[in-house]
């Protein structure tokens, strides 16, 4: 399947890959499958794994993502969300989809590597638990 997801409910945490050639309609499947799980915390942050994407969605397709993840609101609180992006076009279309979801998230970075995505959201998730938010 080329988009999965592991979720670590304790950290509030949504690991989601997406590898090969993605569509639109497995990303939205995997928003519908979120919405259906019953494991789904009332909030969490997201690293959003595009490294091994093969394929480069359209600008149309990178908004109905976005519009497909704005389904979830009222379901699901996100905080923080980190994108991994090896290859040039990927990064520029997760800088567009970062833009168009921002509303839904406290905020979002598009990283070039897992290492330097994780060592972001661990340092946003430690500033929470300082300012003991949930």
């Amino acid at each position: 399947m080329p988009v999965s997801y592991a979720m670590d409910k304790k950290a509030r945490l949504i690991r989601t890959s997406c590898y090969g050639d993605v569509t639109l309609s497995e990303v939205l499947g995997h928003f519908q499958a979120l919405k259906d799980d019953p494991a789904r915390p009332e909030y969490l942050d997201v690293l959003l794994d595009l490294s091994e994407m093969t394929s480069s969605p359209t600008a149309d397709q990178i908004r109905s993502a976005s519009d497909g993840l704005k389904g979830l609101q009222g379901l699901l609180t996100f905080r923080y969300c980190a994108i991994v992006a090896s290859r040039d076009v990927i990064f520029g279309m997760a800088r567009m989809w970062s833009v168009f979801v921002e509303p839904l998230f406290t905020e979002v970075a598009v990283f070039r590597s897992t290492v330097e995505a994780e060592v972001w959201l661990a340092s946003q998730q430690t500033a929470i638990r300082t300012r003991g938010a949930p």
